[in-house]
């Protein structure tokens, strides 16, 4: 049995055996009722027991200490049974306590197995990277692509179901941090190493690549730290904390009026706590610095946070100078000096609050403006690398000058967004939004000169479609950075905004979410919690993809006309479109619009499948031909259950959700036979020197605006 199963099993158990204890307190008085107690008691631990038993058989490691935890539940178990079956119930107490402690053990270590193996997927990755960053041709680039795609579906299955076991809002939304770097980054990893495959020589392609193994090794180094985070003999990790850890300009000075208060409370400060009190002084000082060395931050701002910051550590002293007065001489007239200094400290603290966040807010409005300028930039690069396979030489150094000055405005901008970001962090009332806006600063600072540096590799190889590729997909990332922060922006504007009209009450219907209104007022994708339900089935439909990709760019110089290629690549691109939708990303916006995609994924496989009969023709009759007829009989089966899964009519949010699961786990299986298909058409293309059948024009994106049966079932699910 898996250890992930067996706890799940736990959750459900260890409840019931708490329960069951404390039931009897609260049971009659009468003999049969405390009797059927501890039976009931006696039974669920076994249970209980007998999973741990079978997590000691599957891992040897901790088999001696989970048999003996196994053993002590199992006898507490059964004295809590024969105390229930006594006369006057004595030792009730010493009983349930020596339960509750044995069934912790047993928690505990099937927790270390839980975090062994999430480990052990880690490392898993981090080996396939090792082999990833050291291939020296792309068949061999191809098996170990595929190898790195199987552990990283087994790694985010595993950190999904730890995000969610976790209780600290902070571990929680570091986890999601470092698995949206992981997915986001794989498919940067496979065009960036294809590049460099392709052109050895070019330093900007290896730095693409290598910027990118550096970022997905941080993410797992980061998910290493949250789950070691608070075990045995791992308490200590300084080093680690102060690499993800870091404090913010609104915690410091919530922290200092926590103090202050406290001060007031107590009638003074002894020295203990006036020496805390010059420690959160000097890391606000030091956090204010964001804002006042900011050249994005405006004179008036910049002045007022410094003036308020003088005016704190004159309080401060103030304070302390009373404190000592106090506790030196006892001086009771000087009670009402301590009154005055704790007041305007915190008065002081309160003002220098409201002045960063409008500071920040007043740079936070600038933000999508900033973000719209830096996406037009980073499309600009993205044309370079064509005019100048067109042009003569002369006018190719004239984009080679435009590139730099591209490049030198796409830097600017960066800098403006990155020192947003910084601020935005100060100001976050949460750690989710805290961590989310650090990541955000990070990824940026990272990911951001990448865009040049891959329209760098571009212009000097204009002709290379693997440079195009890598370029296109650098500037993708570039745009869901710039969204994200863009997002961040607007979520900590809508908190800080104090107006009285912007609060809502969760009884109330509020407009598109779930009220009387059908009709959405914006295009809403689905939930963090009905993302992370469908992360798995995303993340196996975009490796899919990504391994498509890989085949396909195999035969890609053997016809470029090859409507095979054309076809698998259309239905690849379609897939990923799919994958962005389960992170709430990408151009598919709504359900109506993921169920469009759909109908034309259906559609376009059928028509691959028609291709690929008539190919079939050419293939002489052997095992080849045999194993290609076996994976094509099985697309017509799997096009009739995705097109019947879409066209199935829903009512309620729960049960549209349900098929939007439906669909992509049907994607995810049509993709996989195709994927099939296509790799075996292109060996028996190699192996009898077939012709493959020519491109023909073909037209499947859709129109995801139209009108369509799912209207409805879009708005009961985004309404």
């Amino acid at each position: 049995m898996d250890a992930l199963s067996d706890d799940d099993e736990y959750t459900c158990r260890e409840p019931q055996i708490s329960s069951l204890v404390a039931t009897r307190g609260e049971a009659a008085a009468g003999g049969a009722a405390v009797q059927r107690v501890g039976a009931a008691v006696a039974c669920a631990v076994e249970r209980f027991v007998a999973v741990g038993e079978t997590i000691a058989d599957d891992n040897p490691d901790v088999r001696h200490s989970m048999v003996l935890a196994c053993k002590e539940a199992r006898a507490a178990g059964r004295a809590i049974e024969r105390v229930c079956t006594g006369s006057d119930g004595s030792g009730m107490v010493t009983a349930a306590r020596g339960l509750l402690a044995a069934v912790t053990r047993v928690l505990l270590l099937a927790d270390m197995v839980v975090v062994r193996q999430l480990l052990l997927a880690k490392d898993k990755v981090a080996r396939s990277l090792d082999r990833l960053e050291s291939v020296s041709n792309f068949a061999e680039f191809v098996r170990a692509f595929t190898e790195f795609g199987g552990s990283m579906v087994e790694l985010a299955r595993l950190t999904a179901e730890r995000r969610a076991d976790l209780r600290d809002e902070r571990r929680r939304a570091q986890v999601a941090a470092a698995r949206n770097v992981l997915e986001r980054s794989t498919l940067m990893l496979l065009t960036s190493s294809k590049t460099c495959l392709r052109h050895p020589g070019s330093a900007s392609a290896r730095e693409n690549r290598d910027t990118v193994f550096c970022q997905m090794r941080r993410a797992m180094d980061l998910i290493h730290y949250v789950v070691r985070d608070g075990l045995p003999g791992h308490e200590e990790q300084s080093q680690e904390a102060a690499q993800w850890e870091a404090g913010t300009a609104l915690g410091a000075l919530r922290g200092l009026s926590t103090q202050v208060r406290a001060a007031r409370a107590r009638g003074g400060a002894d020295g203990a706590r006036r020496r805390a009190l010059a420690s959160t002084l000097r890391a606000l000082v030091e956090r204010t610095h964001d804002f006042t060395d900011s050249a994005y931050t405006s004179h008036e701002h910049r002045q007022r946070i410094l003036a308020l910051a003088e005016r704190i550590a004159y309080e401060l002293e103030r304070l302390v100078s009373v404190a000592v007065s106090l506790e030196e001489q006892g001086v009771s007239g000087t009670l009402a000096a301590l009154e005055s200094a704790c007041a305007g400290a915190t008065s002081a603290a309160a003002e220098l609050e409201r002045a960063l966040v409008a500071a920040a807010r007043d740079q936070a409005r600038d933000l999508a403006p900033l973000a719209e300028q830096a996406r037009k930039l980073a499309s600009d690069l993205a044309h370079i690398g064509n005019l100048r396979r067109k042009l003569a030489s002369s006018c190719g150094e004239r984009e080679s000058e435009r590139l730099h000055n591209i490049a030198s405005q796409l830097h600017e901008q960066l800098d403006h967004i990155i020192e947003v970001c910084k601020l935005l962090r100060h100001i976050a009332m949460s750690e989710t939004l805290q961590v989310s806006a650090k990541f955000a600063e990070i990824n940026l600072r990272i990911y951001g000169p990448q865009v040049v540096t891959a329209a760098r590799t571009l212009a000097a190889h204009p002709g290379s479609a693997a440079a195009r590729e890598n370029l296109d997909v650098f500037v993708d990332m570039w745009a869901w950075l710039l969204a994200d922060a863009a997002r961040l922006a607007r979520e900590l504007l809508d908190l800080t905004d104090e107006r009285p009209d912007k609060q809502q009450y969760s009884s109330l219907p509020r407009p598109g979410k779930h009220g009387t209104t059908s009709k959405p007022l914006k295009a809403v994708r689905l939930d963090s919690d009905e993302q992370a339900k469908i992360a798995k089935s995303g993340l196996e439909m975009k490796m899919m993809s990504s391994e498509m990709d890989a085949e396909t760019e195999k035969w890609q110089g053997a016809d470029e006309n090859n409507d095979i290629v054309k076809r698998a690549k259309n239905m690849s691109s379609m897939a990923f479109a799919m994958y962005q939708f389960t992170k709430g990303e990408g151009r598919l916006n709504t359900t109506q619009d993921l169920f469009t995609q759909a109908e034309y994924f259906a559609e376009e496989a059928n028509r691959l499948y028609k291709i690929v009969r008539q190919f079939s023709y050419q293939v002489p009759a052997g095992t080849a031909k045999k194993e290609l007829l076996e994976h094509l009989d099985k697309v017509p089966t799997y096009v009739q259950q995705l097109q019947f899964t879409v066209k199935e009519p829903t009512v309620g949010r729960a049960a549209t959700f349900s098929k939007v699961d439906n669909v992509i786990q049907e994607t995810k299986h049509l993709m996989n036979v195709i994927s099939k298909v296509v790799t075996t058409c292109f060996d028996c293309a190699n192996k009898y020197s077939l012709c493959m059948p020519e491109r023909v024009p073909m037209y499947w994106k859709p129109n995801l605006r139209k009108a369509s049966t799912f209207k409805s079932e879009n708005s009961v699910l985004n309404g």
